[in-house]
């Protein structure tokens, strides 16, 4: 009779989960972040603010009609002093309140920014005379500015028009831009590792007599 031949077959043990790894501490630990590494997130996020704010400032421009001033005098103090920046959208003059705070195109002159003293109609349905003063003023403007729309001030901000301008200026601008980018180039240089490691191989063999 012949007889049967049992075979074995290697099993291999199952992969440990992570779970079971950290349990048993198997796993290899986490390499611990890098000042360049960090440096380079830090800049990702920058840049990826900067212009999602840009993205946005020109969406809100085209749909809603919202732009930024800068306020050179102080004719708006204490409400809004010199050096402010506001956040003004474009509305029909039908909308203008007594107590609005709004921005006046003038033909040949800049745009003035004034408190709305009162609202009159104009010469059409759409148009109204609105009287302005500011709030540091002691009179109101000479006379009233026929408008059809006008811009109203939603919030301002002090301090910022210096720095808006500052980014304005050639040389700043330039510095900004070569000192960003030489962050950039040192942040995102790939760099090689420490000295490698000589590992010596040694062969066993039959002892040499």
């Amino acid at each position: 009779m012949r007889r049967r031949r049992t075979v074995t077959q290697a099993t291999t043990p199952a992969p440990l989960t992570r779970r079971a790894q950290r349990e048993s501490g198997t796993t290899a630990p986490r390499p611990r972040p890098t000042a360049r590494g960090v440096l380079s997130e830090v800049l990702l996020w920058v840049a990826a603010l900067a212009g999602l704010i840009c993205i946005v400032l020109v969406v809100l421009a085209f749909t809603a009609h919202i732009t930024l001033i800068m306020f050179r005098t102080g004719s708006m103090s204490p409400t809004i002093p010199a050096g402010s920046v506001a956040v003004v959208q474009q509305i029909p003059a039908a909308q203008v309140h007594v107590g609005d705070v709004v921005t006046v195109d003038r033909p040949g002159q800049l745009p003035v920014t004034h408190r709305v003293r009162v609202v009159e109609d104009g010469a059409s349905p759409a148009q109204r005379l609105i009287t302005l003063r500011g709030d540091a003023n002691a009179q109101d403007d000479p006379a009233p500015y026929p408008v059809s729309t006008v811009r109203i001030v939603r919030f301002a901000i002090p301090g910022l028009a210096p720095v808006i301008v500052a980014f304005g200026n050639p040389f700043v601008l330039g510095g900004l831009t070569l000192g960003a980018t030489a962050l950039v180039i040192w942040a995102f240089w790939p760099r090689t590792g420490g000295r490698a490691r000589k590992v010596d191989e040694t062969t066993a063999g039959d002892p040499v007599s």
